[in-house]
């Protein structure tokens, strides 16, 4: 089973997304939408699976200069731990600021700011390239002498930490708390796309890094979330591609290869003056502000949330069993591209797609075949093998009696 703190409270995540749902309802407040909730969750997902191939690439290279050019060995203890726990967070500040001020690392990063919404669901939404480029930031505790296991348990508990700071239900705290460690109100700020707002408060768990090298900014006013050029999209792959697709159609208009390399290291924003120059930040007018919400009809709604369930219970399996996948790499590598598919076919089915039937189809179908050919035990066990069959041909008929409802979906203005 996985050590990784972060799999280990995925039922705990879930468990109190649902208790702010129910809270919420009971409130009258509306902060979730099926289709930004889930879009959320599977960029998670995506970042949870593809995060299993990528941890062999960051771990891989601690671990190497930890081993090989460490100056000193740190015994593990509870003193370590904490010490640990402190550096990382500040290597995390490090790490999360260059992620705004870099445009090549915003790429990764923006995924995690694109919802226009603020709730516990937003805290998943977690980008699948992110640690390529910030990895290497965390590479003083190696030369330090950290342990790679301490690192991975320091990390897992830093993101455990920023999970309950994703929340409009809790207002401010008291004054101490908020001058030492980030907070529901001090993370707001850091989610809003008011000009004012941008690039400020990025520690993880302490906030003294933001007043100390001066990027904190107190919540004045209730922020309006998201990015400067939302995605308008529910698709959880292009969610981590379309700011590199942005980057790539722009660096092809600049004629100079100093300038091509000065935009990739740039703000996000940054052209050559004489492209322009830099394009700030602006404030969106409420009065006409609509969020993004196209939505399948309630019928496509329903089938895509029952899916979803399934899906969440095959991730959390995988998740929790990698290690049974270590000495075969073709089965992990295509039981991981079935997921990724999965929540693309979902967020199609949201946006009304024409293809979106097809693809589902075709799921429907791969999840069959691989669980029947990666598990030969299941074809020993008549009721599974017939449940399996059944429970696919049954939700290919639902998709077939769906198909005309799928390609209307419905804009909702919000």
């Amino acid at each position: 089973m996985s050590l990784d703190p972060t799999v280990i409270a995925i039922p705990v995540y879930f468990l109190l997304i649902g208790l702010e749902l129910i809270a919420h309802r009971y409130q009258s407040i509306k902060s979730y939408r099926l289709n930004d909730a889930i879009t959320n969750i599977n960029c998670g997902v995506t970042s949870q699976v593809t995060g299993a191939f990528l941890k062999v690439l960051s771990i891989g290279v601690y671990t190497y200069i930890f081993e090989q050019f460490r100056l000193a060995r740190i015994s593990n203890s509870a003193l370590t731990w904490v010490i640990a726990f402190i550096a990382y967070d500040f290597f995390y500040y490090w790490a999360h600021r260059m992620s705004h001020e870099v445009n090549l690392f915003w790429g990764g990063h923006s995924v995690h700011h694109q919802s226009e919404e603020y709730n516990l669901s937003v805290a998943l939404r977690q980008s699948s390239t992110q640690t390529i480029w910030t990895f290497i930031f965390y590479s003083p505790m190696a030369l330090a002498g950290f342990d790679p296991l301490v690192l991975l348990s320091v990390s897992g508990f830093n993101l455990l930490y920023q999970f309950w700071i994703h929340t409009e239900s809790i207002n401010r705290l008291p004054k101490w708390f908020e001058a030492v460690f980030n907070t529901p109100s001090h993370h707001r700020v850091h989610h809003a796309r008011n000009p004012k707002y941008i690039d400020k408060n990025h520690g993880g768990t302490f906030i003294v890094w933001d007043r100390l090298f001066g990027t904190f900014k107190q919540e004045e006013e209730r922020p309006t979330y998201g990015i400067t050029k939302n995605l308008n999209s529910w698709n959880p792959v292009w969610a981590n591609v379309s700011h590199y697709s942005d980057m790539w159609k722009e660096i092809r208009t600049i004629p100079k290869a100093s300038d091509k390399v000065r935009y990739l290291f740039n703000k996000p924003g940054w052209l050559p003056d004489y492209m322009g120059g830099y394009r700030a930040p602006y404030d969106v007018d409420l009065k006409t502000y609509k969020k993004f919400d196209l939505s399948g009809a309630k019928s496509v709604n329903i089938y895509v949330f029952a899916q979803y369930l399934v899906l969440l219970a095959g991730t959390a399996l995988f998740l929790f069993n990698l290690e049974a996948f270590e000495n075969n790499l073709v089965q992990k590598a295509v039981l991981a591209l079935i997921i990724i598919v999965s929540t693309v076919s979902f967020g199609a089915m949201f946006e009304g797609r024409k293809w979106a039937s097809v693809i589902e189809v075709a799921r429907l179908i791969a999840v069959a075949a691989s669980l029947i050919y990666f598990f030969p035990a299941i074809g020993e066990e008549n009721l599974v093998l017939i449940g399996i069959l059944s429970y696919t041909m049954l939700s290919i008929i639902w998709v077939a009696l769906l198909r005309k409802s799928i390609v209307h979906p419905v804009t909702i203005q919000v």
